[in-house]
């Protein structure tokens, strides 16, 4: 069972510092038109630790956060889940294929032929067969080598799925200050005026209001059943293994719920988006447009996923989970990486 949690921004979750991306560290012209495109080797390795040591300081800017390291560690699993997928499916076709020159070459043979797949002494009715040529051997050898990194990268993405639910053990904290923060709004003076005087409270207020009360609802069952599920599979609590199944199923189902608000208030803030636009400056608008943009494309490759998890058989295949959820992980790793342009790149 994979693990889960919401990938969509919540007030729990800080805001990423901001930045543009890093330029490259040396940019050159050639003197001469004639002279190559390409620079010669010398110079490419000369620059090659600038360019390392840039891209690790901003690896490094990336994990300083716990948002920062999920968003790594959700790009790079399920790009390996991805990938091991993709490996695995073309191994597995290679060397079927090999399988079938082998039952091609055999039943090829004269009848009675003793086929011996080990050296042993000569015999008059026995008759050695080479199966594949030297190209041949070299693909399946090839396929085979494939086939094991597509297991190794599949375990990756195993270690890194858990490694993300350890870091989602401490989330409830998190919805605590967010379950406060609706409280203290709830009773705030402006509030508490507008109710002692008597003022109608708008349908979209109490609408908002029932609509975030909602989302933490179903943010805390779903951590707290992911949590109870992962801690017992461990050990830490006594949930049975049909107890966890069943606690996984219905983490999946309040997930869903969520995506399904989210979804919701993405359409009707577009509706409410194309209304306002003459009143906002065009690259506010464009930048509005990208970043709504990008919350629905993460948001609708979650849905299905999330209602895949929430059924016993599910119905989306490997590779198609790897693709989905890489969706988000790409759109929220190129924001973080741009959100972190080392100081000195600017």
């Amino acid at each position: 069972m994979a693990s889960i949690a919401p990938e969509t921004d919540v007030p729990v979750t800080a805001d990423l510092p901001s930045g543009s991306p890093i330029p490259s560290v040396a940019a050159t012209t050639p003197s001469k038109p004639a002279a190559p495109l390409t620079p010669p080797l010398r110079a490419l390795l000369a620059a090659t630790p600038s360019h390392l040591d840039a891209f690790l300081a901003r690896l490094n800017k990336c994990l300083a956060t716990p948002a920062g390291i999920d968003t790594v560690l959700l790009f790079v699993c399920y790009a390996s889940r991805l990938s091991a997928s993709a490996l695995g499916a073309l191994s597995r076709s290679v060397l079927r294929r090999s399988a079938r020159d082998w039952l091609a070459v055999l039943a090829a043979l004269p009848p009675r032929t003793t086929v011996l797949f080990a050296s042993s002494s000569s015999s008059s009715s026995a008759v050695k067969v080479a199966v594949v040529t030297a190209g041949g051997s070299t693909t399946t050898a090839a396929a085979a080598a494939a086939l094991v990194l597509a297991g190794r990268l599949k375990a990756l993405s195993g270690l890194l799925s858990e490694a993300r639910t350890i870091l989602r053990l401490w989330a409830l904290l998190g919805m605590y200050f967010w379950g406060k923060g609706l409280v203290v709004k709830a009773l705030s003076p402006a509030a508490e005026k507008k109710k002692s005087s008597g003022e109608p409270e708008g349908e979209e207020t109490r609408l908002d209001r029932v609509v975030e009360w909602t989302r933490l609802l179903l943010c805390v069952g779903l951590q707290t059943l992911e949590n109870g599920a992962y801690l017992s599979s461990r050990g830490v609590l006594g949930w049975t293994p049909a107890q966890q199944g069943k606690a996984y199923k219905w983490s999946s189902r309040f997930w869903a719920a969520y995506v399904g608000i989210e979804l919701g208030k993405l359409a009707a803030e577009g509706l409410a988006g194309s209304k306002a636009k003459k009143a906002k400056a065009d690259a506010e608008v464009d930048a509005d447009t990208a970043e709504w943009r990008k919350k629905v494309a993460r948001n609708l490759a979650w849905m299905p996923l999330t209602l895949h998890w929430s059924t016993d058989a599910g119905f989306v295949s490997e590779p198609l989970i790897g693709m989905l959820a890489s969706i988000p992980g790409m759109i929220q790793m190129r924001d973080l990486w741009r959100s972190t342009a080392l100081p000195s790149a600017k």
